[in-house]
């Protein structure tokens, strides 16, 4: 009997010593991510050098190689058979400058009222005195007993369609998900229904609040050369012109057709809406130079033990706007917090999986995607075409735009409550003394916006979170309020660049947290799951 008990008092000490081990390897490994180390990944590549980082652009191949060398040097191994890189087949447009949209009689000029373009692989595609119908939200959403288009003959016809979705201004909860955008709100969606309606065009009314980023992101990033996945038949699918109008545009169309938009708009809150403007009619010619080209995902795999072929997905885009030579002053989109952080939170993280000493039961793979900006094209190619098989992909956690304004006492998650990754992120934000909290601004559809959107349309659990408004100390609170004045309006614009004043110390709180959301999936042998009333599902 003592002989057995003293083999259980050894077992236990053993065990409990391996346990205090695993645990302070686990917290060097955590404590390994640091502010200063990610700021150094930042700085690099949103340097001048880099050239915006665009998709094919000079940028790409520095992005790459400095990827390439710093995974290398980790010990990481290439995720794509023996490479780092997965080839994504990319079709460049770049429309005229010169285009002009004339509407009863008014012409309107680019940039400053209207943007027009086409996501068709053609060298001229037109409207040509194109009827245009006013379809409220543009939304056919068969569970929400909502359609816009229901009794149109869309053939030929140019849809006029609200931004965002009924629930957002109209606040009624009972109206989609209230304040809360989902995917019928998001532009995207738009010309896709629009597409599927067999019209000719579609026309978006810009508004800031709703569209949650004032005229100038329209501008500048539906200008220039636009990115789309090849695809063999020129895309003939998709509506022949695709564009936006300024609001007192939109105003001047509808009291031209003796209309009131703003009463209308209040009605297509309310319910379906769908009006003919008058007899209005729009005409573009829209003159694109084609060119077919060839980004890069960049892809990278610390191989797992027990479990190799289960893999822990983390996400960020490494692309940029690149350079703008039409624009006077500074004409390079360097993209330092977008989403160079994101990268730079990505190495963080591989770096410190490579500090453990223990193997990981699970395989932990770092995809870095191209064409984010171009309308989340790279992630969406790998989506279509993963390399790790879905039903082997354990989960997704993405970054973009990580936290440049300091340590918070809380943890902002998008898409909060639509799977079980809530879980882990709670109990990780726990140990750093913080509380997950919707995500700012849910009327903006951040779920929907970034590259793990592409993994959880194909039923991945993907985490979106980062940042919160809770600052920990008031030194903090007037950092944030002195670093916001300065960094508000640089979204998209040549001002988002690498500055030596950012505080980090937020970023490296998230990476922190992410590493051990991972750290813990990918030691555990449970599957997340989507809530039941997340609107995805795990694809068998």
């Amino acid at each position: 009997m003592r002989i057995k008990i003293k083999a259980i008092t050894l077992f236990a000490s053993v065990l409990a010593s391996f346990t205090s081990a695993a645990e302070d390897n686990f917290q060097k490994a955590y404590d390994s991510i640091t502010g200063a180390d990610i700021g150094k990944h930042v700085k690099e590549i949103s340097s001048d050098r880099y050239m915006g980082r665009s998709p094919t652009g000079p940028g790409e191949k520095l992005t790459l190689d400095y990827l390439t060398k710093q995974f290398t040097e980790l010990g990481f191994k290439p995720g794509n058979g023996d490479s780092f890189l997965q080839p994504v087949d990319l079709v460049e447009i770049i429309g005229n400058e010169d285009q002009v949209l004339t509407i009863g009689g008014k012409e309107y000029k680019y940039r400053k009222d209207m943007v027009t373009g086409t996501s068709r692989t053609s060298e001229f595609e037109e409207l040509k005195n194109s009827e245009l119908v006013f379809v409220g939200y543009g939304i056919n959403a068969p569970e929400y007993d909502w359609n816009d288009y229901e009794g149109l003959d869309m053939k030929g016809k140019t849809a006029v369609i609200l931004v965002n979705d009924p629930g957002y201004e109209s606040g009624d909860p009972n109206l989609f998900q209230g304040t809360t955008m989902t995917y019928y709100g998001r532009w995207t969606y738009k010309y896709e229904e629009a597409s599927r309606q067999g019209a000719a065009g579609a026309i978006i009314i810009h508004e800031t609040a709703p569209a949650s980023y004032p005229w100038s992101v329209v501008e500048n990033s539906w200008t220039g050369p636009q990115y789309g996945l090849w695809k063999d038949d020129g895309n003939k699918g998709r509506i022949a012109v695709e564009g936006w109008v300024q609001l007192n545009v939109a105003k001047e169309i509808f009291t031209k057709a003796g209309l009131n938009f703003d009463k209308l708009k209040k009605q297509a809150m309310q319910k379906p809406t769908s009006v003919k403007l008058g007899g209005l009619t729009a005409s573009v010619e829209v003159k694109s130079k084609v060119k077919k080209s060839v980004s890069n995902n960049f892809i990278a795999t610390l191989p797992g033990d027990k479990a190799a072929d289960e893999h822990i997905l983390y996400t960020a885009h490494w692309d940029h706007i690149g350079v703008d030579t039409t624009k006077k002053g500074d004409q390079i989109y360097n993209g330092a917090h977008d989403n160079a952080t994101g990268i730079g939170g990505l190495l963080e993280i591989a770096q410190a999986f490579t500090e453990l000493k223990q193997p990981l039961s699970r395989s932990v793979t770092m995809l870095a995607v191209t064409a984010e900006e171009q309308g989340l094209l790279g992630s969406r190619f790998y989506a279509e075409n993963p390399i790790i098989p879905l039903n082997k992909t354990v989960a997704a956690i993405n970054m973009d735009s990580l936290n440049i304004l300091g340590k918070v006492k809380d943890i902002s998650v998008n898409g909060l409550g639509k799977s079980e990754l809530d879980d882990y992120l709670t109990t990780a934000a726990a140990k750093q003394s913080r509380t997950p909290v919707t995500g700012e601004h849910p009327s903006a559809g951040y779920y929907y916006r970034s590259d793990h959107f592409n993994f959880a349309k194909v039923g991945v659990p993907a985490l979106y979170a980062g940042g919160g408004n809770e600052p920990v100390d008031e030194a903090t609170a007037k950092y944030r309020k002195k670093m916001s004045l300065i960094v508000t309006g640089c979204y998209h614009q040549p001002c988002d660049k690498f500055r030596t004043s950012w505080d980090l110390s937020g970023a490296q709180q998230d990476v922190q947290l992410f590493f051990d959301v991972g750290y813990n999936i990918a030691n555990g042998e449970a599957w997340p799951k989507w809530s039941e009333t997340a609107e995805f599902k795990r694809q068998k």
